[in-house]
């Protein structure tokens, strides 16, 4: 899949490729990191891939936790008991690292937007799973954007 936005973005023209790293910003498991990096490989500006792929990762991010947000209202908070697997799982990690680590950590394990709706439809604050998901989107974003380069530096494309 990686390869798959890496070939659509460099083959559009030079002044929308921007829009191709953010529409893979957008996808899970892509997201800003993979994005930014796609960005650099491509020839874009660092800044400008960074930019795009956390445009779309937290465009995608919003969607995801709005909609989790607007069905946890609709339900009640959840009994732990009656829970998956999984969201035992994402209640844990809440518990032990609070919002800000499964933000800064999770994207390690799931995708931001996977991870953001768990934590909303977990109970956490709506506010606080967005501004910490932006923060993790960015960070990501830009650590995988300073590899990509590096790599390229090294490889003297």
């Amino acid at each position: 899949m990686i390869d798959t936005v890496r070939e659509f973005t460099e083959g559009l023209p030079p002044l929308l490729q921007w829009l191709g790293v953010a529409l893979g910003g957008a996808i899970p498991f892509v997201e800003s990191y993979f994005g930014s990096a796609i960005g650099v490989v491509a020839g874009l500006n660092p800044v400008v891939a960074v930019a795009a792929a956390v445009a779309g990762n937290v465009v995608s991010m919003l969607a995801f936790v709005l909609t989790a947000d607007r069905i946890r209202q609709r339900r009640g908070v959840q009994d732990p008991a009656t829970m998956t697997p999984k969201r035992q799982r994402v209640m844990r990690m809440l518990d032990r690292f609070g919002v800000p680590g499964v933000s800064l950590l999770g994207q390690t394990l799931l995708p931001s937007q996977i991870s953001s709706a768990a934590l909303v439809a977990a109970g956490a604050r709506t506010r606080s799973v967005i501004g910490w998901q932006v923060v993790s989107i960015i960070l990501w974003g830009v650590g995988f954007a300073l590899l990509a380069r590096a790599g390229v530096n090294l490889v003297g494309a």
